[in-house]
């Protein structure tokens, strides 16, 4: 019990399947993609042009020291000066003279003698 619709589909479909030859069927070349876009191409002229332009800079760095980038130079530093000090007179006070630390010694007198 197949409906008229299901079978002109049927039919339909063997007819499509019959145009479908082997030549049909073959392997195509696989896909290239994009190759080399602007997006490559400028990403790899900017870093090309970021090398060239630092190998630019230490160059005129290493080869041109006296350049405007150099620093001006410092005069060596002289020996000091020294000059005596005045001399100030300030009065020196006299040293204490030495108590005697040890008891004194008394001649011993005699024996009644006032």
């Amino acid at each position: 019990m197949t409906r008229p619709v299901e079978e002109r589909l049927r039919a339909a479909l063997a007819a499509r399947a019959a145009l479908v030859t082997y030549r049909d069927l073959r392997g195509d070349a696989p896909p290239q993609g994009r190759g080399w876009g602007t997006h490559r191409v400028r990403a790899v002229a900017f870093a090309v042009l970021g090398a060239v332009a630092a190998v630019a800079a230490a160059c005129l760095l290493a080869l041109f020291p006296d350049g405007p980038a150099a620093p001006a130079p410092v005069l060596p530093a002289r020996s000091p000066v020294i000059t005596p000090a005045p001399p100030v007179h300030t009065p020196v006070p006299p040293l204490p003279t030495p108590a005697p630390s040890g008891p004194a010694v008394t001649e011993p007198r005699p024996v009644g003698s006032p």
